[in-house]
């Protein structure tokens, strides 16, 4: 990759994140409605201990809880945000233009991709700023548990930010995009383990949710921030950061592999 191809990354990278914030819709729905969220049942969740009686130390569903909601927003910079985005920009003829430019289509790519990990990572700094403040979320006190914060993020956010380009192709339109998206991820934070504790959650939808990567980000993301000895309540008895990485990177790999087969550059009425 040469210097100019760099440059005109991260030149496309800054106009993808001033189009975003200057889009006052997008900005309040995928950084602060997780911010949102994590107040209001935060709150509800505050007293209610989902560890058994007598283990020590007690976590409270809202400590469960954050950890999820900080997973959910690393989804929504990422597969919500380009799944509704780009089918409006195909909609409206931007992609087609490009196109037709000289310029290499890997650009656009690379734009997206620097806007959604600068987005990311603002909507990680909220939210543990926010979990750290009101629910008694403690920062990782060790190497070791920032490195699986990193790598938990980065796979989770890039199999993500993968899977909404990819699933960017279903929507028929524009205006349909946020109705197809939107749904799909609600229904796995409410499978997932964000909105209740995963253990008790019927075992078929356990075995829904392991299929996608939402459930191990948060399950990796819960082995930084609650107890060791809480990984003895989750599903398999630990944390399982071995398949976690497993899942998250096969995600990563089968991503890859649907947007090079399903992404398309106009829309279906253009051909």
């Amino acid at each position: 990759m040469s210097d100019s191809g760099v440059s005109l990354a991260l030149a496309q990278g800054g106009i993808e994140f001033k189009q975003f914030v200057r889009t006052r819709e997008s900005l309040v729905f995928t950084l602060l409605f997780p911010v949102m969220l994590m107040l209001i049942f935060g709150s509800i969740f505050s007293s209610t201990v989902i560890t058994p009686p007598g283990v020590s130390p007690a976590v409270t569903l809202s400590q469960y809880f954050v950890t999820g909601m900080i997973a959910s927003g690393i989804m929504a910079t990422g597969f919500q945000n380009l799944a509704i985005t780009i089918p409006i920009e195909r909609d409206r003829g931007v992609l087609k233009r490009y196109r037709s430019t000289p310029m290499p289509k890997w650009i656009y790519f690379a734009g997206k991709i620097l806007c959604v990990a600068a987005l990311a990572l603002l909507s990680i700094v909220l939210l543990l700023a926010v979990a750290v403040a009101f629910y008694d979320i403690t920062l990782p006190d060790t190497g070791q548990k920032w490195f699986t914060f990193a790598w938990v993020s980065v796979l989770g956010l890039t199999a993500c930010t993968l899977c909404g380009i990819a699933f960017s192709g279903v929507a028929k339109s524009g205006r349909s995009g946020p109705a197809v998206v939107t749904p799909i991820a609600l229904i796995l934070q409410f499978t997932s383990g964000v909105f209740f504790n995963y253990a008790d959650l019927p075992h078929w939808m356990q075995q829904f949710a392991a299929i996608f990567p939402l459930k191990w980000m948060c399950q990796g993301l819960r082995s930084v921030f609650l107890p060791a000895d809480f990984a003895a309540q989750e599903v398999g008895g630990s944390y399982e950061l071995g398949k976690v990485a497993l899942v998250l990177a096969a995600w990563c790999i089968g991503g890859l592999v649907l947007c090079l087969l399903g992404f398309r550059w106009t829309t279906r009425r253009d051909g």
